[in-house]
């Protein structure tokens, strides 16, 4: 998303990035209180103080109003900025560190959207969606730092318990309404993939044809 970009955001770019702020905040107050179902994109325009079609032009769909988040880009972009040669373990335990650091920041929202994914069908199924894209990033991610393809089974297999893992641990966190560290349920789920990423480093990358 555009406020994680390098450059400058413009006056029509925070203006756009405040409005969407505002509808999801409204959105989710709006499930919180009279449940998802009930809630209709009419009542989410109207309490965001915009129209309906302003609410389609960011969020297709009303799932997408709970589901849309920064965390991948987040994730991608601090990846990228870590030192070149670093264990990836440390490289994996940073991204996961920005991701928290995000979802603390909006700490009563983010609780409201994850136990609305794990109450209604719908928001389920296509977390599992967007779940499958946090994997692939991962996976590419690691590619890019091992030099190892994205098809390489045992780079594949670490980035899907690295997913797996920390999106238990935030749904857990979710259920005991944020009474523990998030930080510390995600260090615990990432020490499962441990073993995976140091046999990646360990292999180091692959030899160069010829």
């Amino acid at each position: 998303m555009s406020q994680l970009a390098d450059r400058p955001l413009g006056l029509r770019e925070r203006k756009k990035i405040k409005l969407r702020r505002t509808v999801q905040r409204e959105a989710l107050r709006l499930f919180a209180s009279q449940g998802y179902d009930e809630t209709t994109v009419e009542q989410i325009a109207t309490a965001a103080e915009t129209s309906t079609t302003t609410f389609y032009r960011y969020f297709p769909t009303k799932e997408d109003v709970v589901l849309d988040d920064y965390y991948d880009p987040l994730i991608e972009q601090t990846v990228a900025s870590r030192p070149a040669g670093e264990p990836l373990m440390a490289t994996v335990r940073a991204g996961a560190a920005a991701v928290v650091a995000a979802v603390e920041a909006d700490r009563e929202e983010n609780l409201i959207r994850l136990r609305l994914i794990a109450a209604v069908p719908a928001l389920m199924a296509r977390q599992a969606i967007e779940g499958r894209k946090t994997f692939d990033l991962i996976a590419r991610s690691l590619a890019a730092r091992t030099g190892h393809s994205t098809e390489d089974y045992q780079l594949r297999l670490a980035a899907a318990t690295a997913a797996a893992a920390q999106f238990e641990a935030a749904r857990y966190w979710a259920e005991h309404d944020g009474a523990e560290s998030l930080a510390d349920l995600i260090g615990q789920a990432l020490t499962a993939v441990e073993p995976l990423l140091q046999a990646l480093d360990r292999r180091g990358p692959p030899l160069a044809d010829g």
